[in-house]
């Protein structure tokens, strides 16, 4: 999933975002940022702004009537059924262990 907000090389940016930052925040973003080919400023906005997408994006608001909004509730509260493929999933031992 492509970030809406995602800046291209050409693009061109009209606002300054100045921050303060230690000297060892700087060389670990540094050193991502080479690790990515990408330099310091379109690293961390692009960075910031899929952060800012997942921040917004786990915001839910759920609206029901109060009978709704117990069996939801309900639903929510009950044990998971029986999901043998799950159980096999989540047992077997991972190749890298």
């Amino acid at each position: 999933m492509q970030p809406q907000f995602a800046e291209s090389a050409n693009r061109n940016r009209d606002i300054t975002i100045n921050i303060r930052a230690q000297q060892a925040q700087r060389d670990l973003i540094d050193r991502a940022a080479e690790a990515l080919g990408k330099n310091r400023s379109d690293f961390m906005l692009e960075t910031a702004c899929r952060e800012a997408e997942t921040v917004l994006l786990d915001r839910r608001l759920f609206m029901l009537e109060e009978e709704k909004f117990h069996q939801f509730m309900e639903l929510l509260d009950a044990p998971p059924s029986g999901n043998e493929n799950l159980r096999k999933v989540l047992t077997t031992k991972a190749p890298w262990e």
